[in-house]
């Protein structure tokens, strides 16, 4: 174990973000650069709850449906009135969600990865384990917010997947959580710059400006903003015209994981029936995900469906198919790629941890945000998918890594794979809730 917090003291000490940020009925991602409501925060933020408060945890992912659009789509953030609106940017006057978003809700306007049925099967497995009695109440809960979540994923395939080929769309860089990833360099650099007023709040919060995305990459997210904002976030339009429009595999691989959560989840809302339907679209997205494996990058990749050319970049994303479950032989082939020199077995790495860009990539950045960084909720993903897919030992080697990381830097955004300096904001709630995670299955042992 790395010097630093023992076991029992990084306990305490991700108990203490998560209860530091909790605002009541939902838990902001840190107290400064994240003031309001994220989405898949939220999602892993839950899991982290559930070890703490099982119906507390609940109360997180209802809070968040309680921002979900009339059409189904969970919004990527639910704003805070209370905070100053101007705390972060782009704000909702920015996004003109009015008409779309629930009444008297502030909103953004896209999404992010569908992690929350992960998050609510998860919920009920560890109230199992730990809080027997709560179980009963667990299941009224998910009776409750399964109809909500169903919503949600079937939104997902029939606005962003239209044509049903098993790949979602995203319509811009956050929509897949990895904002700046080298993934989406080429389509992005093809995008138009904004000429509005750029204001930058989130660089007063790091300690380095390199370690966000660049005034050109934000001009460009902006950009895009404004071209949904002009199409009234007609979703229909957006799909045919929108300068930016890829297909993620990344985001659809969590959207398979989450169609097998939502079938186990269907059975327990007495929904038995629409089980089947889940893991019929679970089914199509693996695949589709097959048919985007690359045999000479060993890699699975997006598409720029502007051109419809594919998206040759080796990043965190070419694990795709470890989180939506793959046959034996595609899996051990990417198990050894986890574990080779571009990515946990680079020698140069502080903690044998997947960084978020290969080592090897030219476009490796060792500090700028989703170019190079590790990111817990990330190592999290892998190392679920790896335990439900039989690569059991390869789990434990990430989770044992990284409670090594978090007990020497703590609970920051992201971490300098090469020289273990803590970056982003600090406290930051997802990095908490995944620690306490792992940290359970430390007790268990």
């Amino acid at each position: 174990m790395a010097t630093g917090l023992t076991l029992d003291q990084l306990r305490l000490d991700a108990e203490q973000v998560l209860r530091s940020n909790d605002r009541g009925n939902w838990t902001r991602p840190s107290p400064r650069l994240y003031p309001h409501q994220w989405s898949w925060d939220s999602a892993f933020i839950a899991i982290g709850w559930a070890h703490l408060d099982p119906l507390r945890a609940i109360g997180e992912l209802r809070s968040l449906l309680e921002a979900q659009w009339e059409t189904g789509m969970i919004p990527h953030i639910a704003f805070d009135p209370d905070v100053d609106l101007s705390a972060y940017e782009p704000g909702p006057n920015r996004w003109a969600s009015a008409g779309h978003a629930p009444p008297e809700r502030l909103t953004s306007a896209i999404c992010q990865p569908p992690v929350h049925a992960i998050a609510l099967g998860r919920i009920r497995e560890i109230t199992v384990q730990s809080r027997p009695e709560l179980v009963a109440h667990i299941d009224e809960a998910i009776a409750e917010l399964y109809p909500k979540l169903e919503r949600w994923h079937r939104w997902l395939h029939e606005v962003r997947d239209p044509d049903g080929t098993g790949l979602i769309t995203i319509l811009h860089p956050w929509e897949s959580g990895l904002d700046n990833s080298p993934r989406w360099d080429e389509p992005l650099n093809a995008v138009g710059q904004s000429t509005a007023c750029l204001e930058r709040p989130d660089l007063l919060e790091v300690s380095n400006s390199d370690e966000r995305p660049t005034n050109t990459e934000y001009r460009r997210y902006m950009f895009l903003l404004e071209s949904l904002v002009a199409l009234d976030h007609d979703q229909s339009a957006a799909m045919e015209t929108h300068p930016f429009r890829a297909a993620d595999v990344f985001f659809s691989a969590i959207l398979a994981a989450a169609d097998d959560a939502l079938s186990e989840l269907a059975v327990i809302a007495h929904h038995p029936r629409s089980a089947h339907s889940h893991r019929t679209n679970a089914a199509l997205i693996r695949k589709a995900l097959e048919h985007r494996w690359d045999p000479e990058l060993s890699a699975c990749l997006d598409v720029d469906l502007r051109t419809g050319e594919a998206l040759r970049s080796d990043t965190i994303a070419t694990f795709a198919p470890l989180i939506s479950g793959c046959d034996l032989d595609r899996s051990a082939i990417l198990v050894e790629r986890l574990f080779g020199p571009s990515y946990c077995g680079s020698p140069g790495l502080k903690w044998q941890l997947p960084p978020s860009n290969a080592v090897t990539s030219p476009s490796f950045d060792s500090r700028a945000y989703w170019r190079g960084p590790q990111w817990a909720p990330i190592t999290w993903l892998l190392w679920w998918g790896l335990s439900r897919g039989g690569h059991g030992r390869s789990a434990e080697r990430l989770r044992t890594s990284a409670l090594d990381q978090l007990s020497a830097v703590g609970c920051v955004e992201y971490v300098d794979p090469l020289t273990g300096d803590g970056l982003g904001s600090r406290s930051q709630s997802w990095t908490a809730a995944v620690a306490l995670d792992w940290l359970a299955q430390e007790s268990s042992k």
